[in-house]
């Protein structure tokens, strides 16, 4: 099938969610895959990831589609972006929000650029905004992924010594432990930079005349969708 290579409404992606629960997915969040997997062996696995890159107040309209639709998504938010600041009053509200809906708050961390930038411990950023994030929202943080921005650094390279089960977390978002290792297990689809991407187990694929649509109609029995808040749009990218 042939993509229209911009087309990111609101609705489109809501037909592809539900086109996924038609074709038989469980869609869970990423602390559900973490904590259950072995149990998901033999089922047809959607884990759904959403990277709150710039933008707090869209999410409402991600949340809106999962709640009518009857699943959950895993959320991470930044804490040191120019873009939002996650405890302003109406930001806060919708992140209440989110967790009384039942959805996952996770941690996108940038560790590696704070460590370089405030010259501290990458170690020590790390705990503390888990703190932060856990006294704020009164929850328990139990994954994190690392935000890829424009530093040049990258904060996936913390991990390449360290362990989630370290700092009390069940997984990060790309952890090659036996009990997560999920990007290196399924057919991970990214709606990156305003295209659709796709590795399998790992591996880039050429395939960006597919959109998730296209992935959930090859039937791969696992599936991580990793999308942003800021891609999506009623009417135009601009709104």
């Amino acid at each position: 099938m042939e993509a229209d290579t911009f087309n990111f409404k609101y609705d489109i992606l809501k037909s592809y969610f539900k086109k996924a629960i038609d074709a038989g997915y469980k869609i869970i969040t990423c602390k559900e895959y973490a904590e259950t997997k072995s149990a998901l062996l033999h089922s047809k696995v959607f884990v759904n990831r959403i990277d709150v890159d710039t933008s707090v107040r869209k999410i409402k309209n991600l949340s809106d589609i999962f709640n009518q639709l009857g699943i959950k998504g895993s959320f991470f938010l930044r804490l040191h972006g120019d873009e939002y600041n996650p405890f302003s009053f109406e930001n806060y509200r919708i992140v209440c929000q989110l967790i009384k809906d039942g959805h996952e708050i996770a941690y996108h961390s940038e560790i590696i650029d704070q460590s370089v930038i405030w010259n501290e411990s990458a170690k020590d950023c790390l705990v503390r905004d888990v703190a932060v994030l856990e006294k704020m929202f009164n929850i328990k943080i139990s994954g994190v992924a690392s935000h890829g921005g424009i530093t040049g650094l990258n904060n996936l390279d913390f991990w390449k010594e360290a362990k989630p089960s370290e700092f009390g977390l069940l997984y990060e978002a790309y952890d090659k432990q036996p009990g997560f290792n999920l990007f290196h297990e399924s057919l991970y689809v990214s709606d990156s930079n305003y295209k659709w991407k796709s590795y399998l187990k790992g591996t880039l694929t050429s395939t960006s005349n597919k959109t998730l649509g296209d992935y959930i109609d090859e039937g791969h029995q696992r599936i991580y969708l990793n999308i942003h808040t800021d891609t999506y749009y009623f009417n135009h990218i601009y709104e």
